[in-house]
């Protein structure tokens, strides 16, 4: 895993975490991302995708072009349906062909105690 003392993920770049385990910064720097949202590529051949990101299309390419040649999509794993970790879902699903998990309506697991972040400017959004 990354050292904190010399963590510094840039965006379309595909690190390699572990074995089977590759991160893609998503271009979408925030107050609530940090430097952006992390999108996890799981597995080797047919891989999952989890928190595909933000709807941007310069992080679907990315994400794309961190597959191997004849690697797959063959699932998209969405942990919360904020639009910086799920915006992409639906693009992703389109271009691979892969099916969508994901748990509950956009209010499943909500904390009343962060609903007030909302307006700190990042567009994660609900």
């Amino acid at each position: 895993m990354d050292d904190p003392a010399t963590f510094d993920p840039m965006p379309g770049r595909v690190d390699r975490l572990a074995p089977g385990l590759r991160r893609v910064l998503a271009p979408n720097p925030s107050p609530m991302t940090f430097r952006g949202t992390n999108s996890y590529i799981l597995g080797e051949g047919e891989v999952a995708v989890v928190d595909p990101g933000p709807a941007l299309r310069p992080h679907l390419d990315a994400l794309l072009a961190a597959l191997a040649p004849g690697e797959r999509v063959t699932r998209i794993l969405v942990t919360h349906s904020h639009l910086d970790h799920s915006g992409l879902a639906r693009p992703l699903a389109e271009a691979t062909g892969a099916p969508v998990f994901a748990f509950g309506d956009s209010s499943a697991g909500r904390r009343a105690d962060l609903a007030g972040l909302a307006g700190l400017g990042g567009g994660e959004g609900v």
